[in-house]
């Protein structure tokens, strides 16, 4: 039996570390370091974010997370995000997998995760 996708990220400690890695390449993505260097100035906001993220994606990948924050959607609203900013982010995301080793399948699953998030996120 195959494990589930948060136990192939590493549970928690994997997850934490992929989204801490993806903030960092995020900031330092000129195409959409705009967005996420502003937090660098606020280190409270940030880390509520990356824990937001972290129980995201730790619940939407199998794990023993409950996710209580705000939707796709409204979190996203007003952002106006492009089609191509968004490609950014899942490039950005990609490449830290790609550094962390994460096997194909599981890099596989997070597209789809990110593609099936996609029509909530951009120009809203």
């Amino acid at each position: 039996m195959t494990k589930i996708l948060f136990d192939r990220l590493g549970g928690t400690s994997g997850i934490t570390t992929l989204v801490n890695d993806v903030v960092e390449a995020h900031m330092n993505n000129p195409s959409i370091s705009a967005r996420f260097l502003p937090y660098k100035e606020q280190p409270e906001k940030l880390a509520v974010i990356k824990q937001h993220t972290i129980n995201f994606f730790s619940a939407g990948s199998g794990g023993p997370v409950t996710y209580s924050g705000r939707d796709m959607p409204t979190t996203h609203k007003g952002m106006n995000i492009s089609p191509a900013e968004y490609m950014h982010v899942v490039d950005d995301i990609l490449k830290v997998l790609d550094k962390h080793k994460t096997d194909d399948e599981s890099k596989k699953d997070v597209l789809a995760i990110l593609w099936s998030l996609k029509d909530m996120i951009i120009s809203k």
